[in-house]
């Protein structure tokens, strides 16, 4: 329970978890160092101060009950000598955070000079209208029933305006070591940001350039391996890619003899019913090539180029009206942006092909840009899979329960799709569509593809 608190109060970054440690290490010993001050340095001072002070103000005691009536009135009224201390020395300071150290001080002063004198010499600390501090001398013997208070200056040491300079400047200079630090560390953190740009740019499909290995050891370690793991990725990809192209050469090779042999060894005239359907065998083993193709090279090697998005999209839809399918289009005004030309035609054929295929009815595409984002989203109003259903199909050879009745599919559609929408630094969304349907929205940020 302790444990699960302790982690909703921390930070969740690492910067702000070391800052925060920092920040209480500093104030910590700040405080100790404080601490030892007041203890071990100030107050045997301030109390020296005050047994010094009552050692003076016995003697002056002393002196004037000693003193004759006429020369003690003319010293009495050099000191201020009142028979009642005035309205202001009466009221109690105030509490300030800010002058926290003054009133401790005055505290011990007031405390350990009450100790020094005798009980029947009570003494007050004036703050209204000056710094002055009352003492209540004795009466003299001429006159044993009249006490009378007298205003002495405050000593230096029980003032203590030095060292509230001094505490200030241990305060400030607590804040500077913390500043400090925190420049440190995001200097520390500049790397780890590096990195996670990086990953996220493989995750995309991307091949990002190595990082630098020059900084810390820890850091360059961790650099120098995310390197060796890009460079590993991006020779499987190659060597993936190499193996696929042979494969699809090495079997398209018999496929187009076999179809050569088939028409040639069929008489003139005779029943073509079985050339028919090995040509649809042989049509569907040539689109599973191809989709195999396309997961495999999703166009990563493919450089981007500035295009207009609406325009692909309408001569796709032109191409399939030229089959009999027509799309309803809805294309709003977007900006320029730099996509493959090649990989999203590939895009947008696959998502318009699933239409046709899967929902038949309703078609649609529809384009518009919101903020830093553009969207493309191709809708029909079939009855298949929900949102829910689709979003499992991203994943290869995932094939819906409404495919059963579609031979030739290999699953891979919807995850060629993903990877490219990815490849531009964009997403793949399904939403339901207002009326009855589905829309697959393509999303793409304007300033990343």
């Amino acid at each position: 329970m302790a444990r699960s608190l302790l982690q909703k109060m921390l930070p969740r970054t690492l910067l702000a978890r070391n800052i925060a440690l920092l920040i209480v290490l500093v104030m910590l010993s700040q405080a100790c160092a404080l601490g030892v001050l007041l203890h071990y340095v100030q107050r045997p001072r301030v109390e020296r101060a005050a047994a010094v002070f009552a050692t003076y103000v016995s003697t002056l005691d002393n002196l004037l009950a000693a003193t004759p009536p006429a020369t003690r009135s003319a010293l009495t009224a050099r000191l201020d000598a009142r028979a009642q201390l005035p309205p202001e020395s009466a009221e109690t300071p105030k509490r300030s955070l800010v002058h926290a150290y003054r009133t401790y001080q005055r505290n011990v002063f007031l405390d350990s000079l009450r100790a020094h004198l005798p009980a029947d010499m009570p003494a007050r600390w004036q703050t209204e209208g000056g710094q002055r501090l009352w003492i209540r001398m004795h009466a003299p013997a001429d006159a044993p029933h009249a006490p009378y208070w007298i205003a002495l200056p405050i000593p230096e040491d029980a003032q203590g305006n030095g060292l509230e300079a001094a505490i200030l400047l241990s305060l400030g200079l607590g804040v500077l070591a913390a500043l400090a630090g925190y420049a440190i560390q995001l200097h520390l953190n500049e790397p780890l940001q590096e990195l996670t740009r990086a990953a996220r740019r493989v995750s995309a499909g991307e091949t990002p350039a190595p990082l630098p290995t020059d900084g810390p050891t820890e850091i360059a370690a961790v650099s120098g391996a995310f390197n060796q793991m890009t460079h590993a990725l991006h020779e499987a990809e190659a060597t993936r890619a190499l193996m696929l192209a042979g494969i699809s050469h090495d079997i398209r090779t018999p496929l187009t003899k076999l179809r050569l042999s088939m028409a040639m060894a069929m008489p003139h005239g005779s029943d073509s019913s079985f050339v028919v359907a090995a040509e649809s065998y042989l049509d569907q083993i040539e689109t599973i090539l191809q989709q195999f193709m396309d997961y495999a090279g999703s166009g990563e090697r493919e450089a981007p180029q500035p295009g207009d998005l609406n325009a692909l999209i309408e001569r796709l839809a032109g191409d399939f009206a030229g089959l009999g399918h027509e799309f309803e289009l809805s294309l709003a005004t977007l900006p320029t942006l730099a996509y493959r030309p090649i990989s999203m035609m590939r895009l947008l054929m696959n998502l318009m092909q699933n239409a046709i295929v899967y929902g038949g009815s309703g078609l649609a595409v529809r384009t518009w840009a919101s903020g830093d984002t553009v969207t493309v989203a191709v809708g029909d109003r079939g009855k298949g899979l929900s949102a829910q259903e689709l979003e499992a199909l991203k994943a290869p050879f995932q094939r819906g329960r409404n495919a059963r009745a579609h031979s030739g599919g290999t699953g891979l559609g919807l995850s060629i799709v993903e990877r490219i929408a990815r490849l531009h630094g964009g997403s793949l969304q399904f939403h339901p569509r207002d009326g009855g349907g589905l829309e697959v929205w393509v999303v793409l940020p304007v300033a990343l593809v």
